[in-house]
């Protein structure tokens, strides 16, 4: 009996290990499924944009560091003394050349003219009568009824009626001019100052700095090229004027456009670098002096030239290269040297051609030999 329970179980071993293996050469047996093995996945494949390279005309610009200078500014005094009557624009005004500034305390001066003034008609007056008395004179003279000491002197008194008056004139003429001057005006448009002479002080002529006016449009920008690039700017001067941009401090676009005025003519020894200046337009008055900008000099056209989006740019021990797409769809690596930027685009002087297809995305999930899937992205703004 029990060699038989023996046998038994060793039958019932022996079945299910050979319905395991069927199971496993066939897993459609016993379950109802299809015979044969299920396909494999297929090998995943990194989808790129890709854009074509831009080739155009670019313009070659030179930056600089720069500084802002007012064309003119002056120190506003008196020409005559006396007391600060009224200040008739405010600290920090925008002002018309004409304007009235100050006033100076005006009854001395008015005084003096009407003086000058009775002066001069008294005068008049007593020319008037010496010349009708050298008319009689002459008159009395050809009868023979004057003598020609008589005559002279009639004649010598005209001259001093004559001499008293223009001195008069003068003192008129002089006394208008110091009325005027009790009047400060603005010289030319531009901005006052922080009033220095609170109303009420005694101004003389001495010095007294009453403020300060500073033109601002159109205003200097000045700033220091090296001698390198002199060359450059000379070139570009030969073929006519040279526009400046200006850039304000995180600015990436000019606001203020002008052009280049002026090249000293002596290059610094210790720093190799020469003074030059551009007349800008400052019609809101955004640059003010003293602020430091940057400026772009265009000094020509380059034609032709293959430009990239910066973004596609990747850099290894040996240099800058771009990703492209290659044979059969996979990626190609090439070596690249750039030039100037405008932009978004930078110029690519060798390395690639007109018709490459430039990888800007997933740049960090693929490499050389790699099949990718290009997918074709809108032209970069040129």
């Amino acid at each position: 009996m029990r060699r038989w329970k023996i046998a038994l179980g060793a039958a019932v071993a022996v079945g299910a290990v050979s319905v395991a293996s069927v199971h496993l050469l066939n897993p459609g047996y016993l379950g109802g499924g299809t015979a044969g093995a299920a396909p494999a996945p297929a090998a995943f494949v990194m989808p790129v944009p890709v854009v074509n390279v831009v080739k155009k005309t670019l313009p070659i610009y030179l930056d600089y560091a720069a500084r802002v200078e007012s064309i003119r500014s002056v120190t506003l005094q008196a020409r005559v003394p006396g007391y600060l009557q009224e200040q008739t624009a405010a600290d920090g005004s925008d002002v018309k050349q004409g304007d009235l500034l100050y006033r100076i305390a005006p009854e001395d001066y008015q005084a003096a003219l009407d003086q000058a003034k009775a002066q001069v008609q008294r005068d008049t007056a007593t020319l008037e009568y010496a010349k009708s008395n050298l008319g009689r004179g002459t008159d009395l003279a050809k009868a023979g009824y004057l003598d020609k000491d008589s005559f002279d002197q009639r004649t010598s008194n005209l001259r001093t009626a004559q001499a008293a008056l223009a001195v008069d004139q003068a003192a008129v003429r002089t006394a208008e001019l110091n009325l005027g001057y009790a009047e400060i005006k603005a010289p030319f448009s531009g901005r006052i100052g922080r009033n220095q002479a609170s109303v009420g002080t005694l101004v003389s002529v001495a010095g007294t700095v009453l403020n300060t006016l500073v033109q601002l449009d159109p205003i200097y920008v000045t700033f220091n090229p090296s001698e390198t690039d002199l060359v450059q700017i000379e070139q570009a001067k030969a073929n006519g004027p040279i526009a400046v941009d200006v850039l304000l401090p995180g600015e990436t676009k000019p606001s203020q456009k002008g052009e280049l005025t002026f090249i000293d003519n002596t290059i610094d020894h210790s720093t190799g670098t020469i003074t030059a200046r551009a007349m800008i337009g400052n019609a809101k008055f955004t640059l003010l002096p003293g602020q430091y900008v940057r400026v772009r000099l265009h000094v020509k056209e380059q034609p032709n030239t293959l430009m990239v989006p910066q973004v596609a740019l990747g850099s290894s021990q040996l240099g800058k290269y771009l990703y492209v797409i290659g044979k059969g769809n996979t990626v190609d690596q090439k070596l690249v040297s750039l030039g100037p930027t405008d932009g978004d685009l930078i110029s690519v002087t060798s390395g690639i051609s007109e018709t490459d297809q430039v990888i800007t995305g997933n740049l960090q999930k693929i490499g050389p030999g790699m099949p990718v899937s290009p997918l074709p992205q809108p032209k970069p703004a040129s």
